[in-house]
């Protein structure tokens, strides 16, 4: 039988997504919502469709076993999964792929990789499950290096230890999330982050990029689930030591999550663990007005009841997922425990709710001892919706669509102001730009002294301006959300798309002192050139 395969240009399996009939549905329907003509539906691209420039190195003999040069394996590490680079793939635009894919299997390989990368003046780019959305794992001007290697994580793909007195793990960085979740399951455990891209990204990619997860409130960064890391660097491994907390000076781990893979090559870490949750609730609460709605949240999140799901979507988001009517505000509430019932907490949270207008179906929110609260009603439908986004986001771009996501994060007192503000710079970017256009917006994260908001464009553009109309709509974006006074990403990592608002976010002192790291570790610069810094 023929091995399951992921696409080289876009998300997901090869055989996934919506079919052509589905896709033709869409095309009316964004015709109807938009005021638009009814959208032309572009042929996906093959692999014999694309034509790669020859590579410029060879691996010596000791790596040839671990490494690729074929044109499949150098288109599907070429992009991550962004608008731009699906644009780029969809339209059949490889022009500066990686020279060699390498594939190690062990962390020893992974030093003799980054030995050769060094020693040879190769660009080296640590590579999970490529979903990257901010140019994360994309080559360098192709006359920076002598050539580029792109380094797939993908056989460090174990659970090597288990200490069950500590409820941790130690696992190698390659692992993607269903395969790590597979194999903590039997012991009773999970690592419990859930990122959209959790089917596609790993262990190390999340650790990397300082991957937020499903869950929006107490736990929601990998921060808080690494206990210690292991990092090949060019110029030897970095073993930070296993410790519940120190306070002993800052933190060698906290310098590498969130580094990107620019100043070394995450090959494993020990991570905190939970036990499975088995009892659930669930309740999908209609609000009048979104801003009644982030009282709501705010309330929630400022009252020790720590929720593990609490999305509140505008009406249009509650529209576009079927969470909604398109009238009203939905706020979606949920709770897990391995330990307890869920009953008192989620009264409680029902009665802040109500506090500012809120309303749930008679019975919603009750305790169960399975999975299905979580699949139920609007809940359901925005948990479905939600896992489909990527693959409705490649279909929109085949029909000359602008489908893009930004999100980011601001303080309480802030907040009514900030989104009126991002809302009219983006809508009226959409106007001038591409004519017509739609925002909405959803509260992913909650914390008691802010809030991460999510938003989402739609829109048509310009014949032949799809990447340069994205570009103005990113661009407006970007300095909406730090002129009123948020941050460039909350969750989405820095990578080349968000480096030059990054650039002027983070102090200048620090940016100093991240710079003295990076020459001390990769003196030659080749660790994933341009992400980040430098």
């Amino acid at each position: 039988m023929q091995a399951r395969r992921r696409r080289f240009w876009g998300w997901g399996w090869e055989d996934a997504g919506p079919s052509a009939e589905q896709q033709a549905r869409i095309a009316m329907l964004l015709a109807a919502r938009l005021g638009v003509d009814v959208p032309k539906i572009g042929a996906p691209p093959r692999i014999e469709d694309v034509a790669l420039r020859a590579p410029r190195v060879a691996p010596p003999a000791a790596l040839a076993r671990l490494c690729a040069t074929d044109s499949f394996a150098r288109a599907s590490h070429t992009y991550g999964k962004s608008f731009r680079d699906v644009v780029r793939g969809f339209t059949r635009d490889f022009a500066n792929p990686p020279d060699v894919v390498a594939r190690p299997a062990t962390e020893a390989d992974v030093v003799a990789v980054l030995d050769w990368c060094a020693g040879a003046g190769l660009a080296a780019i640590p590579y999970g499950g490529g979903s990257s959305v901010v140019g994360g794992v994309e080559a360098p001007a192709a006359d920076a290096f002598a050539g580029v290697v792109s380094i797939d994580l993908g056989g460090l793909d174990r659970v090597l230890e288990i200490d069950r007195a500590s409820r941790a793990a130690r696992i190698a960085a390659g692992v993607l999330g269903p395969a790590l979740e597979d194999q903590l399951r039997p012991h009773g455990l999970t690592l419990r982050h859930f990122p959209q891209s959790f089917e596609f990204s790993s262990l190390g990619g999340w650790i990397a990029t300082r991957s937020g997860g499903h869950y929006a409130t107490l736990f929601t960064h990998i921060d808080e689930f690494v206990e210690a890391l292991r990092i090949v660097t060019p110029t030897g491994i970095v073993a930070t030591r296993r410790l519940p907390a120190s306070g002993a000076g800052p933190s060698p781990d906290r310098l590498f999550i969130g580094s990107e893979g620019t100043l070394g090559i995450i090959t494993e870490a020990w991570m905190r663990l939970q036990a499975r949750p088995t009892f659930r609730a669930s309740a999908s609460v209609t609000l009048p007005t979104f801003a009644a709605g982030a009282a709501a949240v705010r309330a929630l999140a400022q009252s020790g009841l720590h929720p593990t799901n609490c999305r509140l979507l505008d009406p249009g988001e509650a529209l576009t997922s079927g969470a909604g009517t398109g009238a009203e505000a939905v706020l979606v509430v949920g709770f897990e425990s391995a330990d307890h019932g869920l009953d008192a907490p989620m009264a409680r949270a029902l009665e802040c709710c109500r506090d500012h207008g809120g309303s749930a179906p008679e019975g919603a929110g009750r305790t169960r001892r399975d999975e299905e609260g979580a699949r139920d009603g609007a809940a359901g439908a925005w948990r479905q919706a939600f896992l489909d986004m990527p693959y409705l986001r490649d279909a929109l771009v085949g029909m000359g669509m602008i489908s893009e996501t930004f999100e980011t994060a601001v303080t309480w007192d802030r907040f009514e102001a900030f989104h009126a503000g991002v809302t009219e710079a983006v809508t009226g970017t959409l106007r001038r730009v591409c004519g017509a256009g739609i925002v909405t917006c959803r509260l992913t994260h909650a914390y008691a002294d802010g809030v991460a908001p999510y938003y989402t464009v739609l829109a048509p553009s310009r014949p032949g301006r799809q990447l340069a109309d994205w570009a103005e709509i990113k661009r407006a974006a970007a300095e909406a959300l730090l002129a009123l006074g948020g941050t460039i990403t909350h969750h989405h990592a820095v990578g080349r798309d968000h480096r030059p608002w990054y650039d002027r976010e983070r102090p200048d002192g620090f940016a100093r002192a991240l710079g003295a790291v990076k020459a001390t570790l990769d003196p030659r610069g080749v660790l994933n050139p341009g992400v980040l810094i430098g």
